[in-house]
């Protein structure tokens, strides 16, 4: 068995005003939506800063007091010394409790972020390509993660200044007790090291990560269930799902121990340099150099040190544990902004067609791969007219649709519309006048009506247009057996309906049929899942609404079908082969022409002739 690892994926380290701008970002949402509690968290911390502070000097004063004999400062110090430590005790219990309070307004207002600018990004390879997958993966669940990030550094600051308070109480002991500042700091570092050993881990285990997930899911679903049994692949599907999830925790299991030997490095050295610190304050004390109290405060500061430490550790391995959600959404930030830089498109689209749509020279070539899924693609199509995309699998028609649709920029050439360069529309306007149905189309945990309706927006709860895009798609029986009609839930996982495969295509052919007046209209295998007479009856429909669109608006029709006994009454047929145009033209001067297309149109006939 092949190793299904994947790839490693390259981690990259963000300047510090990066997380600095963003930790800025989350305290403005907390600020707006829990003020109060906000400031409660800050003061509580300060106040506990202070207290420790407070009970060390208190209690120093109370030991020289009592050895001098000065019972009234003695009894105040102590009473103060009390004092301090109950606040400081009470507070450190209650200073953490406001944070589930303002965490979930404020990640309401950071979701819809984290959403918005997956959605911002205009073209598709965010989503399709498995390097870039890893890290979309990694941001959809990471507004908790990142919230949490944000009051781990809040917490890591006000730890490392308790630290430096504690350090600095040492010093008025001795000079020499500062050094343990360096000390200290070496299990920080070492922590640090060992995290981002754990994070590379994280993201080089994604893609087998999501491949267990995705095995897991097969063998206890329904609809894979059935052709699991019946192959009798489950005890295969079981061993391949076990053996990416022992290839990814032994990934992170290594990296854990690699993380481990580093942290057990830092507090090894630590441990030295405390114990020769107090062997300092002990040798000071016994030549007069300091005074009982210094020795006491300095041996319970001391004895304190470690979990100070051990605190500042934990929060400031907490930031650094977030990271491997943070860097995947700084990473998409600056995705969106490569893809927002490369949008020259302002002009809206022309109300109508009058010259065509045309392809100069295109090429487009998928990340990862050499090979050209479109190669020098140059030919026009009439404005009004039906284009049918034919073509063995992986030749290249649904990437020629969504070129046309703006989910791909081409490497090479350009396509224009009515002359004006596609690249010169604005994206959001020329997707308004586009009606598309493809053959990954989408199944929305929502109402049947509303299902429908999310091909235009704006109409999305216009019964008569809803309607009627219904009835343009074939999908009349599909509503009446309904039993809400248009209110019923479509989705399992929410407590739907769950519709048939060609129930599903239909509703999303009506999806499509809901824009009156497109440009563009895309059919891409639009009824890969129906029976051969529906289809008939589906094609039939949409030539003739092509026909109509193409009279009114000089809209052009794109139609991609592995049948080729659909496409014949087409204007226009485009054979691809391996990315390039071979042949083009209407089907009688193709099969008169006896090249690919010709052959293809005959094997599909035998075929079709055999089993009827």
């Amino acid at each position: 068995m092949a190793d299904i690892t994947g790839p490693s994926i390259p981690t990259t380290r963000y300047p510090m005003w990066r997380w600095a701008a963003l930790w800025r970002e989350l305290f403005g949402l907390a600020w707006q939506r829990m003020p109060g509690m906000v400031v409660f968290y800050f003061a509580a911390n300060i106040v506990v800063l202070g207290g420790v502070a407070g009970t060390a000097l208190a209690l120093r004063w109370t030991i020289d007091a009592t050895i001098h004999g000065d019972a009234g400062s003695a009894a105040l110090a102590a009473v103060l010394a009390a004092l301090a430590y109950a606040v400081n005790v009470v507070l450190a219990d209650l200073v953490a409790t406001p944070i589930p309070l303002i965490d979930q307004p404020a990640i309401l207002g950071l979701l819809p972020r984290v959403l918005s600018d997956l959605a911002a990004i205009e073209t598709l390879d965010h989503l399709e390509r498995s390097d870039v997958l890893d890290r979309v993966t990694i941001v959809r669940r990471s507004p908790w993660m990142i919230m949490a990030g944000f009051w781990s550094s809040v917490g890591a600051v006000f730890a490392l200044a308790q630290l430096g308070v504690t350090l600095l109480l040492l010093g008025t002991v001795s000079p020499w007790l500062l050094l343990l500042l360096a000390v200290a700091a070496v299990p920080l570092w070492c922590d640090r090291r060992g995290s981002r050993a754990v994070t590379e881990a994280e993201l080089a285990t994604a893609e087998t990560f999501r491949l267990q997930q995705h095995l897991f899911e097969l063998s206890t679903t329904p609809a894979a269930g059935k052709e699991i049994r019946v192959a009798g692949s489950a005890a295969e599907i079981v061993r391949l799902q076990a053996q990416a999830w022992q290839q990814t925790m032994n990934g992170r299991a290594r990296a854990s121990a690699v993380g481990a030997a580093w942290k057990f490095g830092g507090w090894l050295v630590f441990t030295a340099g405390f114990a020769a610190g107090l062997a300092v304050v002990v040798d000071g004390t016994a030549n007069g150099a300091g005074t009982v109290g210094d020795l006491v405060m300095a041996v319970t500061v001391a004895a304190t040190l470690r979990n100070t430490l051990h605190g500042a550790v934990t929060r400031t391995a907490s930031v650094a544990q977030v990271s491997r959600f943070v860097e995947p959404l700084f990473w998409m930030r600056d995705h969106l902004a490569a893809d927002r830089a490369h949008r020259t498109g302002t002009l809206v689209a022309p109300p109508v067609l009058t010259e065509g749509i045309t392809f100069h020279d295109v090429g487009h070539t998928y990340a990862g791969t050499d090979r050209r899924a479109l190669d020098g693609i140059s030919v026009h199509l009439p404005a009004g007219s039906v284009v049918a995309v034919v073509g063995e699998y992986g030749s290249g028609k649904t990437t020629l649709v969504k070129v046309l649709a703006k989910f791909y920029r081409p490497d090479s050439g350009r396509v224009t519309v009515d002359g004006v360069d596609l690249a010169d529309l604005e994206t959001r306007a020329w997707r308004a006048r586009i009606s598309a149905a493809f053959q990954d189309f989408g199944r929305f945990a929502t109402t049947f009506g509303q299902n429908v309706g999310l091909g235009d927006l704006p109409h999305l709860d216009d019964r008569e247009r809803v309607a009627a895009a219904v009835r343009e798609a074939d999908a009349d029986r599909v509503l009446r057996r309904l039993p809400d009609g248009h209110d019923t839930l479509l989705g399992r996982d929410v407590g739907g309906l769950e519709l048939s495969e060609g129930q599903w295509q239909k509703t999303a052919l009506a999806r499509a049929s809901m824009r009156p007046e497109p440009l563009l209209f895309i059919l891409d295998e639009p009824t890969a899942s129906l029976d051969a007479p529906s289809e008939q009856e589906i094609f039939q429909r949409h030539m003739a609404r092509a026909r109509e669109l193409g009279a009114r608006t000089g809209a052009v029709s794109v139609i991609v079908s592995h049948r080729f006994s659909t496409v014949t009454g087409a204007d226009l047929i485009l054979v691809l082969d391996k990315g390039r145009l071979v042949e083009a033209g209407p089907h009688d001067e193709l099969i008169a022409l006896g090249g690919r297309y010709a052959d293809l149109y005959g094997i599909q006939a035998d075929a079709y002739a055999a089993t009827s």
